[in-house]
């Protein structure tokens, strides 16, 4: 495990984020799960988007079908550009690895976010997720579609990737008690993502 990479994800993200901006597809591939997330979301529901990024598109989208959002990102430039964009949402700096709101929320999202935390702070997110959950909650992330670690290159620097194996995903889900609805591995028509839905669900109550 190249731990140095891991850390370094959000300065790189920091350093480029006007290139971040320029260069995040905006056409919404992600459309068709992100009407499955809503379709778990009470009307006027609030979303906590964790790794928001600069808002666009995904944020936008939701505060767009009349949802509140709560995004959260590590870069201080790009909360600063999602208070331009969007300044009816809430948008706070912080490490998603520490998050502690005190509050529960209707939805949790992680798109392409969650996938940078090295493969141990992957597996203490649940946590994080549960605590900011309550029965009925859905929570929706992507993730690599096998067990190991990806480097890739943005600006030029070295971009890293984690995941766990899909079993052992499973397996966190149903111990902080969500259950999956929907997964999909490498979908073709999101960008080869591998997605996750999943719902909290009461305490002990069975699949």
């Amino acid at each position: 495990m190249d731990n140095a990479a891991f850390k370094a994800v959000i300065n790189l993200y920091e350093r480029h984020a006007q290139a971040f901006a320029a260069l995040r597809p905006v056409s919404l591939t992600e459309r068709p799960w992100l009407d499955r997330f809503i379709r778990y979301l009470p009307a006027g529901g609030h979303v906590l988007d964790i790794g928001c990024g600069t808002g666009s598109p995904v944020a936008e989208y939701l505060l767009g079908q009349g949802f509140r959002v709560t995004g959260i990102d590590s870069s201080p430039s790009m909360i600063a550009l999602c208070r331009d964009k969007f300044p009816q949402a809430s948008w706070k700096v912080a490490d998603m690895r520490q998050l502690d709101l005190g509050k529960t929320f209707d939805g949790i999202l992680a798109w392409d976010s969650f996938f940078h935390l090295c493969q141990s702070d992957q597996r203490d997110m649940f946590a994080l997720f549960s605590a900011h959950a309550r029965p009925g909650t859905v929570l929706m992330f992507n993730t690599g579609p096998e067990a190991g670690e990806a480097f890739g290159q943005f600006q030029g620097e070295t971009l890293a990737h984690a995941s766990l194996s899909p079993e052992e995903y499973a397996s966190l889900m149903q111990d902080y008690d969500f259950q999956i609805v929907r997964h999909s591995a490498e979908d073709k028509a999101c960008n080869g993502r591998t997605l996750w839905l999943a719902v909290k669900s009461v305490p002990g109550q069975p699949d």
